[in-house]
């Protein structure tokens, strides 16, 4: 895992989104400054990290458009880097599908799943690779062992049995990380990213070294709205305790926010407390009476879709509990029927769900902690020197832990034991796309009957999403401290029965 580590690829993604920001606020010649943005990245004439220059401004380039909002170019025509800049040049959501996309040129065609003989092979006598191969693909050239991949099936037992652990299993780090297989190969042999399958949940972006996968982004268009100075509310995901290190309380955070533009800045953790009462009473009168074999959590956007797309006979077993990001954006929109709200938070599968025709989310823009970060760097805000008068007192513990993994079930399980004492409730959780699909095969088999299941689409939940700067154990860390000194554990019953349709 990569996650969390200050890596060259953080750095360059940090760069773009930063000097895309700094040209919102300040760009008097939009299509000049846009196009200068690969050259300010990659000065001079020697490259930092690919054999030339060139190609590095190449892929620059392109992650500069996907930092628009916009899509790749085509490779076979000449394009400017600029080209559909004014459907971009807006001040409302943009977005154009997909979500996720590979830069070819900056995919390095990684070996897509192979098993490999290395260095380490000492000819044993025993040779147990040969002995354990299915298909005669293993043999002995040259006094070392050697793997015939016109029939090798990739089983693994070779490298299982090898006392010497000399046989490497080479695959895609980005197809690894994917628990939907949507990581397939194009004819050139990169990565490419399959629509149908694919969920959103950004796991391919942050586990590939070259950083070859991008989401979209909605920076530029969020600063064109704060620009336009309407009423603009922020609402902030639990995940963002710790995310901008231990000395930024929820203060600073509330404060840099005010001072940014925003006008009022909500807990997102308001909305979990809702979800969290709801799906309560939702398992009590459906599962514990046996009207559902099981219910599965909503919050989690590529859980759910994960869910629709791959166990359609499961959609009405998905709680009908609004997710905490659009539970908080209706709640806000009820007092600020004029304001744009922003959700800022870890996820990249929520820029998906704010977009969704079929779904009124009601949430005006999406942007990750790392967007959030560049835009600070672009105005120059160190959010450690702002303090607000007051923190954020919109939610209980239950809703502020929603955003490590285990948390959403063990909200509900506290609301179930305060609401309706004596019930006996039965939970399971899975974290990454993985797990998801095996314990959704288990449900499908009738293993899960009277459980309450949790799924999330990232591993260590939210504080691990995509779209998330610190470590994930220290993240966890600092959401699990702010549930501890939470001034109430559980939100009142009454939270399930307010409407928001």
């Amino acid at each position: 895992m990569i996650r969390g580590l200050d890596t060259a690829v953080k750095r360059l993604r940090k760069q773009v989104f930063t000097e895309v920001a700094r040209v919102a606020y300040e760009s008097e010649n939009l299509n000049d400054d846009i196009e200068a943005i690969p050259y300010k990245i990659t000065p001079g004439d020697e490259p930092q990290y690919r054999e030339s220059i060139w190609r590095e401004r190449a892929i620059c380039s392109e992650r500069v458009r996907l930092a628009m909002g916009m899509s790749l170019r085509p490779e076979d025509k000449p394009v400017h880097v600029t080209a559909g800049l004014d459907e971009s040049n807006i001040s409302e959501k943009y977005y154009e599908p997909p979500l996720m996309q590979v830069i070819p040129s900056a995919c390095d065609a990684c070996t897509a799943n192979e098993y490999r003989v290395t260095n380490n092979c000492r000819g044993c006598v025993a040779h147990p690779c040969i002995e354990v191969c299915p298909k005669g693909a293993v043999s002995m050239v040259d006094g070392h062992s050697y793997i015939d991949q016109s029939k090798c099936i990739r089983c693994g037992r070779c490298k299982a049995a090898c006392p010497y652990d000399a046989i490497a299993h080479e695959i895609r780090p980005c197809a690894e990380a994917c628990g939907v297989n949507a990581i397939e190969s194009d004819s050139s042999g990169r990565a490419y990213i399959n629509p149908d399958k694919c969920v959103s949940c950004g796991m391919c972006m942050v586990n590939c070294p070259f950083g070859a996968i991008a989401d979209k982004s909605q920076i530029f268009q969020l600063i064109r709205a704060m620009k336009e100075g309407g009423e603009i509310v922020a609402e902030v995901a639990p995940a963002i305790a710790g995310q901008f290190g231990p000395n930024v309380s929820q203060k600073n955070v509330k404060a840099a926010l005010l001072e940014l533009g925003f006008s009022e800045v909500y807990e997102v953790a308001l909305g979990a407390d809702m979800g969290a009462a709801t799906e309560a009473r939702h398992y009590v009168e459906e599962v514990a009476t046996g009207k559902l074999p099981f219910l599965l959590t909503s919050c989690c956007p590529s859980w759910a879709v994960l869910a629709k797309h791959y166990f359609p006979e499961m959609i009405d077993k998905i709680s009908n509990a609004l997710t905490p990001m659009v539970a908080t954006a209706r709640t806000i929109k009820q007092k600020h029927p004029h304001a744009k709200v922003v959700f800022i938070g870890p996820c990249a599968s929520k820029k998906l769900e704010a977009s969704r025709h079929s779904v009124r989310s009601d949430v005006d823009f999406v942007i990750t902690f790392e967007e959030l970060d560049a835009i600070f760097e672009a105005r120059g805000i160190d959010m450690s020197k702002y303090e607000n008068e007051q923190d954020m007192h919109d939610a209980t513990g239950a809703g502020r832990g929603y955003a490590v993994a285990g948390g959403v079930a063990s909200a509900i399980e506290k609301c179930i034991n305060e609401y309706y004492p004596g019930t006996e409730v039965n939970i399971e959780h899975a974290e990454g796309l993985s797990e998801c699909r095996k314990i959704l095969m288990m449900a499908k088999a009738g293993k899960m009957d009277g459980c309450l299941i949790e799924g999330m689409g990232c591993p260590g939940g939210c504080v691990a999403g995509a779209g998330t700067i610190a470590p994930v154990m220290k993240a966890a860390q600092a959401v699990k401290k702010a549930v501890q000194d939470s001034d109430e554990a559980v939100p009142p019953k009454e939270l399930a029965e307010i409407q928001l349709d």
